[in-house]
């Protein structure tokens, strides 16, 4: 592509549809990954992730000539970084991603360019980086615009939202934060708050940190209910009737790559003040394990019951309902854990928003619960709400698809 105006890197689940977006708006994209068949799926107009309307997004943009996959960026007017950021050991985050992209657009930059980051990172980071490129390109101290803005937008829901969620945007100084704002005007229609970018980071960390916490106030009560006898979904509505309550459901745990990662980087970085957070995170990965101490307690009952070994059915993968993404996903930990447990049973594992995993055999969500004896809700997909309640079967709900 000659002369891109903006420079995406990362091609995932947030800076292909960003990029897309950009492009649907007449603005020459050239999209950065590491990844060949990444780059080769994007330039053949085609996608490697599900997301509803993003294919006809790409394939617009890509024939119209407004965006084309690179493994390597080109000079621009604007870069977005867009990159993962995994953690280390002892779950400290890993903000090498981020400063490798930005080391391969370090020689590429000229007076007045604009450098956002977008990668959840922590408290920080873009000062690291603007320092990092003024160490490179000392001739270019104070001459460029440089801001945080973090997405938030919700899987299965990424292209709307991404026009019309308010964006927090923050930079170094005024005058970064003006610039991208200017930036961000052009493609989002939600509103755009202007901060500082330490503020921005940090507003990030806090809006996932706080669903955390709900869902594991949920995920305790569920707990806490099991062993009362008491049906935790009728409690929660029961609860929330209430003017001023208004509790979240409970799940198998707490997936995706935000909510169950980044309350981690507050832990991380500020340890004896996020007790609340830190505990959360606790609670919320106690209750993957819960969920696979219960299938296996179920299993050793069944046999003692029936005389045989049962047939299981774990229904999901994915981290929330109706998507297809396994990062961090609880469902997938309680069926490897499950699955580590295995002795001679017949088990089926489930997830219709994928055709193949490179781990599980997958099985036809119908065809699972026709045939097993145990059937494990690990994910509320839409498909599972609609089979028929067989009082025959054991089933272990974790996730409310046969709540009222």
């Amino acid at each position: 592509m000659n002369n891109p105006e903006v420079v995406m890197i990362g091609l995932g689940y947030i800076g292909l549809p960003t990029a897309a977006l950009i492009a649907e708006g007449k603005t020459k994209v050239l999209g950065v990954d590491i990844n060949k068949n990444v780059v080769d799926t994007i330039n053949k107009g085609e996608i490697h992730i599900i997301e509803p309307s993003l294919g006809e997004s790409v394939a617009h943009a890509v024939s119209q000539g407004y965006l084309k996959a690179s493994l390597t960026p080109s000079a621009a007017n604007t870069y977005l970084v867009v990159v993962p950021t995994p953690f280390k050991d002892k779950n400290e985050p890993d903000i090498s991603f981020v400063k490798a992209a930005t080391k391969a657009i370090i020689p590429l930059l000229k007076k007045d360019d604009l450098y956002i980051i977008e990668s959840t990172s922590p408290v920080g980071t873009t000062q690291k980086m603007m320092d990092f490129i003024y160490q490179e390109r000392p001739e270019l101290e104070g001459q460029l615009y440089i801001a945080y803005c973090p997405e938030r937008v919700l899987p299965g829901n990424v292209m709307y939202e991404l026009i019309h969620n308010d964006r927090v945007i923050g930079g170094v100084d005024e005058a970064s934060t003006e610039k991208a704002v200017d930036f961000y005007s052009k493609y989002v229609k939600g509103n755009l708050h202007k901060t500082n970018a330490r503020t921005a980071e940090m507003c990030k960390l806090v809006e996932n940190s706080s669903r955390d916490v709900q869902i594991a106030f949920a995920n305790e009560l569920s707990l806490i209910c099991d062993k009362a006898d008491i049906n935790v979904w009728e409690l929660i509505e029961l609860a929330n009737k209430h003017p001023r309550v208004n509790i979240l459901q409970p799940g198998s745990g707490v997936g995706g790559h935000c909510i169950a990662v980044d309350p981690y980087f507050l832990v991380s970085d500020y340890p004896m003040e996020s007790k609340i957070i830190g505990t959360a995170r606790e609670v919320n990965n106690y209750k993957s394990f819960w969920c696979a101490e219960k299938v296996q307690k179920e299993k050793l009952q069944f046999e003692l019951e029936h005389g045989r070994k049962p047939k299981i059915a774990l229904m999901g993968l994915a981290f929330k309902p109706d998507i297809d993404d396994l990062r961090e996903s609880p469902a997938k930990y309680i069926a490897q854990k499950v699955l580590q447990n295995a002795n001679n049973e017949e088990y089926f594992i489930v997830e219709p928003n994928i055709q193949e995993h490179n781990v599980f055999k997958l099985t036809d969500y119908e065809t699972a619960y026709k045939k097993a004896d145990i059937v494990v809700f690990l994910v509320a997909h839409k498909e599972f709400k609609k089979l028929p309640t067989e009082s025959e079967k054991t089933i272990l709900d974790f996730c409310g698809v046969n709540k009222k």
